[in-house]
């Protein structure tokens, strides 16, 4: 499935709810439904800086494409970071690197978050695409 494909799966989900409270509900449970993330990769080089909570990312690269796992000690930025990881995981370095990730503001996502998780969320995007970007580069 493309991006975009993702993008106005994730909208369309986020459109049930009229209620931000009722958003956050669901990116927790989002959050919780995040694969299990090796405690062996809980390590240093995985944490994105710039988040106020702690948010590791890992990604391998296989047959042409990225493959992110991430985990978080909060669980609202837990539930972001699966979202992020739903829209990237399993597409090609140079989609990856192409997304305009418009589905963030159709949910409202950005104007919702405190100014730190705001920065955190695009610290996680850019981690997100300088992997993408050292992958495209091993083509």
């Amino acid at each position: 499935m493309r991006i975009e494909e993702i993008e106005q799966q994730v909208t369309e989900e986020f459109a049930l709810f009229t209620d931000w409270m009722d958003k956050y509900e669901y990116l927790i449970e989002l959050g919780k439904l995040l694969p299990p993330f090796d405690e062996k990769n809980k390590v240093e080089q995985n944490l994105i800086s710039g988040c106020q909570s702690r948010v590791w990312l890992d990604a391998q690269f296989e047959n042409g494409r990225v493959y992110y796992t991430a985990d978080s000690d909060a669980i609202i930025t837990k539930g972001i970071v699966s979202l992020l990881v739903r829209v990237f995981s399993g597409q090609t370095p140079q989609d990856i690197i192409d997304a305009n990730l418009h589905f963030i503001e159709a949910i409202g996502l950005k104007e919702n978050l405190s100014p730190t998780r705001a920065n955190g969320l695009l610290a996680m995007i850019k981690q997100m695409k300088t992997y993408a970007l050292i992958f495209g580069t091993k083509n």
